[in-house]
């Protein structure tokens, strides 16, 4: 059996983070086994293959901050998809003492 690939590990660990919970890019890394490789997340979570179901919109930056730019098309399709699971999203930031997710 192969071992996963480092984009296989992070999509593990997102797609495990529940609904109306969220998890910093660092805290994805850290939980894939990749230490202190977030950016890397940000790439993994870009390269998702048509009609996956990982939840990549419960990632943010480690403040809270969607990293998309205000206004773009995927900060606001990742705000309407927070909001619809009962996160706060308040000018662009979420409150990760409220919602981050402690497995």
């Amino acid at each position: 059996m192969n071992e996963p690939t480092r984009e296989q590990k992070i999509w593990q660990v997102v797609a495990a983070i529940p609904p109306g919970k969220v998890a910093s890019y660092g805290q994805i890394a850290s939980m894939a086994g990749l230490g202190r490789q977030a950016r890397f997340v940000g790439r993994a979570l870009g390269t998702l293959p048509a009609g996956h179901a990982v939840p990549w919109y419960r990632v943010l930056r480690a403040n809270g901050q969607i990293a998309f730019p205000e206004c773009s098309s995927g900060y606001l399709r990742q705000s309407v998809l927070l909001e619809e699971e009962g996160v706060a999203v308040v000018n662009g930031r979420v409150s990760m003492s409220q919602y981050r997710w402690n497995p």
